[in-house]
């Protein structure tokens, strides 16, 4: 993150207007949504979107303020442990699958706890002295990466919870365009041998995207854009979920005990036509935008049905490459779609539509240390049970993407933009 030893005025500005930025898109996010929405949870992996709301502030306080900024005066202490997610250095916390009975502190004390963090850090960047600030400023730093992280999960949780509802509530009314393109998938062929991956060091980087390091790839061949709607209606019409022997055993176990059909979402109008719950409420079928809301259970065996396979998430990133990247994202238009200009590049559609579920495990990489203090738990102790994916999605605020950017979730996480891209060993 390479905070300056010395902060000078310039330093000050740039963290000022960048931290009233993100917290402002949070706000922007949440407009309209009342209160009665904001404290529903609609299952343990979600949480209300006014925790999200509260939890943020709560980095902000118990990471920046209270041990950096002199006479700071904490807004409620009891907020450290209703607020805490899973930092096990920093004191007891709330259960996570009891997010949604917290009818107290109510949505008005939430934003004004969310006021007078943001007057404390303001203060804090205008007045702290220069060694201070440069302490905390690589924390405060990871703040705004973090924040934007629960940005796209308020989108996905509130989704989630909607989704639930019989009245088919929207987040946002709108349109959104069914006008898209995508040019029939072709492949792009890679050569592999020793390449690099992980961050370069340029920008900020979590701490599970480092070290650098080389690896080995064979020659692969990537598809020239993530498998879409219509693509994986052929594999439901060819019997998709009925053929175990598409399936990893666990992943079919899976299905048939919940019964999945289609992706999360999918779902017939009161007319009988087949479209989607999406963030702007019930709509048709896109079939040329990515297909999304599917598990990695669901993307293998898509894979296996068309003779393919996953990526590796190191083949992805060669083929993206590690630095920053800037990608689609409307604020008031949160679904996938596709403007496809080329049938031969891959690198036009990997990010920001869908997260790409990879075939890699999340594990460390070789020489990973994880960073000082309580934000040591941020990523590491995650590296078991789950699986990588790259790329982005369309609910990924802007420029919060890299090539070097790891996301991960279980193997049956399908609440999230998740979707799929196929490679294929090149065999010349």
């Amino acid at each position: 993150m390479n905070a300056p030893a010395n902060p000078t005025a310039e330093t000050r500005t740039s963290l000022r207007e960048a931290f009233t930025r993100v917290r402002a898109h949070t706000a922007r996010l949440t407009s309209t949504l009342g209160p009665e929405d904001q404290s529903v949870q609609s299952m343990p992996d979600t949480s209300p979107t006014r925790w999200h709301q509260a939890h943020t502030t709560w980095f902000f306080e118990v990471l920046v303020l209270v041990p950096h900024a002199s006479g700071y005066r904490p807004f409620d202490q009891r907020y450290f442990e209703l607020f805490n997610s899973y930092y096990e250095s920093l004191g007891p916390r709330h259960p996570r699958p009891q997010r949604g009975v917290l009818s107290r502190p109510t949505q008005e004390e939430i934003t004004h706890y969310r006021s007078y963090v943001d007057a404390a850090i303001i203060r804090f960047l205008g007045e702290a002295p220069p060694e201070t600030l440069a302490a905390a400023t690589d924390t405060l730093i990871l703040g705004l990466h973090h924040e934007q992280q629960h940005q796209e999960l308020l989108l996905t949780d509130i989704k989630h919870a909607f989704s639930l509802n019989p009245l088919r509530p929207a987040w946002r009314t709108g349109h959104l365009d069914g006008h898209v393109a995508a040019c029939p998938m072709g492949w792009q062929r890679f050569e592999g041998g020793l390449v690099e991956v992980g961050h370069d060091g340029a920008g900020f980087a979590f701490d599970n995207e480092c070290p650098r390091h080389r690896v080995w790839l064979n020659p692969f061949e990537l598809a020239t854009r993530p498998v879409t709607v219509a693509d994986y209606q052929a594999f439901i019409a060819a019997g998709g979920y009925r053929n175990p022997a598409l399936w990893l055993s666990e992943g079919w176990a899976l299905a048939q005990t919940e019964g999945w059909e289609a992706p999360l979402y999918w779902e017939a109008d009161a007319e009988g036509r087949l479209g989607q719950f999406t963030l702007h409420g019930w709509r048709p079928l896109m079939p040329d935008a990515p297909v999304c809301h599917v598990s990695y259970y669901e993307a293998v065996a898509y894979a296996n049905w068309m003779g393919a396979r996953l990526p590796t998430e190191f083949e992805w990133e060669h083929a993206a490459g590690s630095g920053s990247v800037e990608h689609r994202h409307d604020p008031d238009a949160m679904h996938p779609t596709l403007v496809q200009t080329s049938k031969d590049r891959a690198s036009e559609t990997l990010f920001g539509e869908v997260w790409e579920w990879t075939a890699s495990p999340y594990v460390a990489y070789p020489g990973f240390r994880p960073l000082a203090g309580a934000a040591a738990e941020y990523n590491g102790k995650f590296m078991v049970n789950q699986m990588v994916l790259r790329g982005g999605s369309c609910a990924t605020p802007g420029g919060h993407l890299r090539g070097s950017y790891r996301n991960f979730f279980p193997a049956s996480a399908r609440w999230q933009f998740s979707g799929l891209r196929l490679a294929r060993d090149y065999l010349g």
